[in-house]
């Protein structure tokens, strides 16, 4: 059977939704599936990464306006670059000649219009949606963040939907929940001695800058050590670069990592976005700083920080005033291993599993 994936990254939408298409490709490969990416070559995109692991790439050509004035658009709608019809027409052409049972559509700018357009015999679709912002026709709706709820969906989808919501079905990847084990049991005693930074695989605010001076100002202490994440196509990543040679700190900058796991379940503190990565960090019970980068990313932060799971910071306008009382405030041990508790609660790392198994076993 093979599985075709609408998702796109660019210099505008970030990394995150190719990034957890792939989580759910690589494991259905391990089951013997092939899976096919369906996107547009945008500034940005990510699809010599999905080739890198093994994955087939439709590349949809062509830009123009995404919907016309008249039309009730998503919020989102301008990430598509491209008219929805003509959209909805090329991936309809794609199913067919790639042969795609199932379509996996992880996009904010398409609703239950492009999935009506590409609707055929026997196509099964999943949605994965944050958002409960637009209807959607599918099978299947994937919505993994904290304080979602199924009825958030109700108007939105069909009755004969299936909706998998929450994190216990977060999209991370296995060794994640192979890794778990060995990182809480490095927190029973913790002490803050390495710090992860990583704020999306793009950044385009640049908000690495930021918590680096942030730490830097902080004087930690001969042993702290800084790890910074970024993606190939981060457009301040030079400049990260010369910020972290310039630092007291020991500062190391990596890029496209294939190691993410370990290198969260070796830290005793991170820094990132409010967005998929939170839920990696939770499932290795990372005590953690969720910065809400973009607003989709303020209600699961919002949740978070109720739950104690992560210290929120809730625009990147207040990183630089908020940041180094967290910083102080995390050189506590009992504190960091209160919030490693409360966010190994949130997510076991086996949420991948179960939305594969339950996309597989979907009629």
């Amino acid at each position: 059977m093979i599985h075709a994936f609408r998702t796109d990254a660019s210099l505008s939408i970030g990394a995150g939704h190719v990034m957890r298409c792939l989580t759910l490709a690589d494991l259905l490969k391990a089951r013997g599936r092939a899976c096919v990416f369906l996107s547009r070559d945008l500034d940005g995109n990510l699809c010599k990464l999905v080739l890198e692991r093994g994955h087939g790439v439709e590349v949809l050509r062509g830009r123009g306006v995404a919907y016309a004035e008249h039309e009730h658009a998503p919020f989102h709608a301008a990430w598509l670059e491209c008219p929805w019809r003509e959209d909805a027409r090329q991936v309809r052409e794609a199913l067919g000649r790639i042969g795609a049972a199932r379509l996996v559509v992880d996009h904010y700018a398409l609703d239950a219009r492009w999935e009506q357009a590409v609707a055929s015999p026997g196509l099964r679709v999943l949605a994965l949606d944050d958002l409960a912002d637009r209807p959607h026709a599918v099978d299947m709706l994937l919505d993994q963040n904290l304080g979602r709820e199924a009825r958030d969906y109700e108007r939105l989808v069909p009755s004969r939907c299936a909706l998998l919501v929450g994190p216990r079905h977060a999209l991370t990847g296995p060794r994640f929940a192979e890794l778990r084990s060995e990182s809480l049991a490095r927190r029973a005693q913790p002490s803050l001695r390495r710090i992860l930074v990583s704020m999306g695989g793009v950044d385009p605010s640049d908000a690495t800058s930021a918590a680096l001076g942030c730490i830097e100002a902080a004087r930690l202490g001969s042993d702290a050590s800084v790890l910074v994440v970024m993606g190939r196509h981060a457009p301040w990543l030079d400049k990260v670069r010369a910020a972290a040679a310039a630092m007291s700190t020991k500062v190391e900058v990596v890029v496209d990592v294939r190691d993410m796991a370990e290198r969260m379940a070796g830290a005793d503190l991170a820094i990132g976005g409010a967005g998929g990565t939170a839920w990696e960090r939770c499932s290795l019970g990372l005590p953690s700083i969720a910065v809400v980068l973009a607003e989709n990313q303020r209600a699961g932060a919002r949740a978070l920080g109720a739950a104690g799971a992560a210290w929120t910071i809730g625009a990147l306008g207040e990183l630089s005033t908020a940041l180094p009382a967290l910083l102080l405030r995390a050189q506590d041990g009992a504190e960091l291993a209160r919030l490693s508790r409360c966010a190994a609660d949130v997510a076991d790392g086996l949420g991948a599993q179960r939305v594969c198994d339950a996309w597989e076993a979907a009629a």
